[in-house]
């Protein structure tokens, strides 16, 4: 009996330490509030973030919030019959414009606070 609960004990240990891994590593992930908060990052006119100041995981998070604004982007050209680019700018205007005081913005002369 106790060879059979050293055997699953040696075999379940390595289970929940990887699962506590992959727990505290999505507890600890950035997220675009936090982000924006801490100043790194910031909304920029086209209508995308960029990063204030990169690290991999900021940059992560940039890369994923911006191709899923792209893609919303797209869609709205299409439906309503313009631009990319037009609707890129609009988004960026309407972001900036939402920032609280206090974020970054680039309005194309480098970061500044709001």
């Amino acid at each position: 009996m106790k060879k059979i609960m050293k055997k699953n004990m040696k075999k379940t240990i390595p289970l929940l330490i990887t699962m506590l891994f992959f727990l505290c590593q999505t507890a600890f992930a950035l997220d675009l509030a936090t982000a924006k908060a801490q100043g790194l990052v910031g909304e920029t006119v086209t209508g995308y973030l960029a990063p204030v100041k990169a690290t991999p995981e900021v940059q992560k998070l940039v890369a994923d919030i911006n191709a899923k604004r792209k893609a919303m982007y797209e869609k709205i050209a299409k439906k309503n019959g313009t631009t990319l680019q037009a609707v890129e700018l609009l988004a960026g205007k309407k972001a900036i414009a939402k920032t609280p005081p206090g974020q970054f913005i680039n309005l194309g002369k480098g970061w500044q606070k709001k």
